[in-house]
């Protein structure tokens, strides 16, 4: 889980451990949940899956920015209680698939996917 007091996520494509380089593909059930200041997120290219809560009640998120095209699953309430003015920016050749895809997982009906 995340500090509770941060102010930007960024999740990247890759993270390198003891010399080796990973692809980071997906975001943890819970993984930014009630991180009231939280302002913006963005999502690395390479993220399939967003798990269940994982911005759950980040009352403060405005902005979420996916980089990529791999995106295939957003877990239940991923985005319950965040501001209800949120934008969810997507590369412009996967925004009705994102559409869908970011549809009923908790966010207020003014939430746009841009």
């Amino acid at each position: 889980k995340a500090k509770k007091d941060i102010i930007k996520a960024k999740i990247p494509a890759f993270i390198k451990i003891k010399g080796y380089k990973y692809k980071v593909v997906s975001i943890a059930s819970n993984a930014f949940v009630k991180c009231s200041k939280l302002k913006k997120a963005v999502i690395g290219k390479n993220v399939t899956s967003i798990g269940k809560k994982a911005f759950y009640g980040d009352k403060k998120l405005k902005s979420i920015q996916v980089k990529g095209t791999a995106l295939k699953k957003v877990g239940s309430k991923a985005l319950k209680n965040i501001a209800a003015k949120a934008v969810i920016k997507v590369p412009k050749s996967k925004k009705k698939a994102y559409v869908k895809i970011f549809k009923g997982k908790g966010q207020k009906k003014t939430v746009k996917v841009k």
